[in-house]
């Protein structure tokens, strides 16, 4: 989904979590000392068993709320195996060991340390990842239609699609991600078309029918594929790469219809063809999702606004002044935590950016920090002689890119040749870095499930789903106001085209992942029969947008607006009633229970 770190953060607020992680990693190498680590980074599991049961992953974590106070709480989580951290941080530990005597100092800890992560991965998509898919795009020279669908949609979805992988394969806890995909493609599908729908009211602006119908029935379509398959409870590899291939679909179904209407449109002359290739104007008409397009002049018009606050804003100061000029290096340097190590393993060539040392360094040292995601996602497999040789393999190759990176480039300027192999290998380590941070923020978030006793599904519905899911409120809604018809069309495009996005990609990879882990049997689908009522509230929020619009002229307004808020907080109220034990749902239907039900 759209990413928010560029398109309207304050600066000041990554000066603020630049500051924060310094004093997090303070925390964290104290923490680390005191709880008395070995040298392999793994905290030993307690072998005194007196006061707790004896550790299994039978029931994860689910017991920790049976002890009372902070000391038993403490051996629990070092000796019970579910309380591992899927992570490189035991938040657990941190929480009840280093913090058990000041709970809210440790609440505090865990809170900064998720908006640290929720920056890293928003901005990390935004400034790395959608730039190396955009410059892919301008090299392979991909049409407007297969770009917006193909590329950009996997840009502005990364951290959705890069967390339900994660919590597939890293952490073990497929709940979290069926719930996040789902929970972001509600918020985005029913509040955000809702908000934009109320505030371009007056407007009185309509959308284009062909491409709405289009988007909501392959959406919809979807959807029930994705019921049945939580139905059955399981799901081969075959099944799992049908999944996938719906969107594949979509995309030849897109392509069609951009192909189709600039025909048509040639052929009657109502558009010259100059104006069809080099205008973003006509993406509406032709019914393209182009979900980068709502990012790109969010951050042109927030750019704008700058600007013109700057120049309305009286100066009191004198900037120039070799006091300030010092202040600023201090603030620059403050800034550095959370920019420089992925300035330093990412290759960047946009001209902006460029610096031949840090490219240099980059190609270096890319290498080691993929053997790094290797050895950690095989570590059960792998001893640590075949994980020094990794290593060592590793950073031979990033001394050869190195070397050649710097005989073959220029100080002035980036290559201009050969530009391909950059592009890859910035997209790589812009894959790397989401996954390394989507991994933490998802054993985060199962912490914080095990701490607060509410179910980490919740949490992925919830927390992880707005999180991921607030650019795109942000950066549509002002496209939809600013953009007029046009912009209007790309917003409610990009609120379909995107969540279909992360369902049949981000859950089909899962699904294709965990399938290829387990064949020839079938991967079991995590149960949790809150999903269907998930499906359920969503589809119906698609079917009332489907009926509603085209009795409206195909107008966004209150009406429409008003009934998917409506359904969107009503869902909400009911899924938050249940978390706090106000509600309960009973019992679960699957494919399983039919088949007790009539034997």
């Amino acid at each position: 989904m759209a990413t928010p770190t560029s398109l309207f953060l304050p600066k000041r607020l990554p000066l603020f979590l630049n500051i924060s992680f310094l004093f997090l990693l303070f925390f964290f190498i104290e923490t680390y000392d005191s709880l008395g680590e070995s040298n392999n980074g793994q905290i030993p599991i307690i072998t005194n068993h007196s006061l707790i049961p004896h550790g299994s992953n039978s029931d994860g974590c689910a017991s920790l709320h049976d002890y009372t106070d902070y000391k038993t709480r403490c051996l629990y989580v070092k000796s019970e195996i579910g309380c591992r951290p899927k992570g490189y941080i035991n938040y657990l530990q941190i929480f009840y060991c280093t913090c058990g005597r000041f709970p809210i100092l440790g609440h505090l800890v865990l809170l900064i340390w998720l908006f640290v992560l929720f920056y890293l991965l928003g901005d990390t998509a935004a400034n790395y990842f959608c730039t190396s898919l955009e410059s892919l795009s301008t090299m392979l020279k991909l049409s407007p239609a297969i770009a917006g669908v193909t590329l950009l949609s996997l840009g502005n979805g990364a951290s959705d699609v890069f967390a339900s992988i994660v919590s597939f394969t890293g952490s073990g806890n497929g709940g979290v991600g069926l719930n996040s995909v789902l929970g972001g493609a509600f918020f985005v599908s029913s509040a955000v078309v809702g908000v934009i729908s109320i505030l371009i009211n007056r407007h009185r602006i309509s959308v284009d029918e062909p491409s709405f119908i289009r988007d909501i029935l392959f959406f919809l379509f979807s959807l029930s594929s994705l019921m049945f398959i939580i139905f059955i409870g399981q799901i081969t590899l075959w099944g799992a790469l049908s999944f996938v291939s719906i969107y594949f679909l979509y995309v030849g179904a897109v392509s069609a219809s951009h192909f189709f209407n600039k025909k048509k449109d040639r052929k009657l002359n109502l558009i010259p063809e100059s104006s069809v290739s080099n205008s973003h104007d006509n993406f509406g008409e032709a019914g393209i999702p182009l979900l980068g397009y709502a990012s790109d002049e969010k951050s042109i018009m927030v750019d704008k606004e700058t600007l013109e606050n700057q120049d309305e804003n009286p100066k009191f100061f004198n900037f120039d002044s070799p006091s300030f000029y010092y202040f600023g290096k201090f603030l620059y340097l403050l800034e550095l935590p959370l920019y420089l190590p992925r300035r330093l393993t990412i290759p960047v060539i946009n001209e902006e950016k460029w610096s031949k040392p840090y490219a240099v360094i980059s190609v270096t040292l890319a290498p080691l920090m993929l053997a790094e995601l290797c050895n950690s996602q095989s570590e059960k497999n792998m001893g640590s002689k075949s994980s020094l040789v990794t290593y060592m393999i590793a950073g031979l190759v990033g001394m050869v890119f190195g070397n050649l990176a710097f005989v073959t480039t220029k100080k002035s300027s980036p290559p201009k040749r050969c530009q391909l192999p950059w592009l890859i290998g910035g997209f790589l380590m812009s894959v790397t870095w989401t996954y390394f941070t989507a991994e933490e923020l998802v054993s985060l978030l199962v912490s914080f499930g095990n701490i607060l006793g509410i179910s980490p599904s919740v949490l992925g519905l919830t927390v992880l789903a707005w999180g991921n899911s607030l650019g795109d409120l942000i950066s549509n809604s002002a496209m939809a106001i600013n953009g007029g018809a046009d912009g209007a069309q790309t917003a409610i495009s990009g609120c379909y085209a995107g969540p279909m996005f992360n369902t049949l990609v981000g859950l089909g990879v899962s699904f294709v992942w965990s399938s290829w882990s387990e064949y020839p049997s079938s991967f079991e689908i995590p149960r949790d029969p809150s999903l269907y009522e998930t499906l359920g509230f969503l589809m119906v929020g698609l079917l009332w947008a489907l009926v509603i619009l085209p009795r409206k002229n195909m107008r966004l307004d209150r009406f429409l607006g008003g009934g998917l808020l409506a359904i969107y907080f009503c869902f909400l109220s009911l899924r938050l009633a249940r978390a706090l034990g106000l509600s309960k749902l009973h019992g679960g239907f699957s494919y399983h229970s039919l088949k007790w039900w009539f034997s």
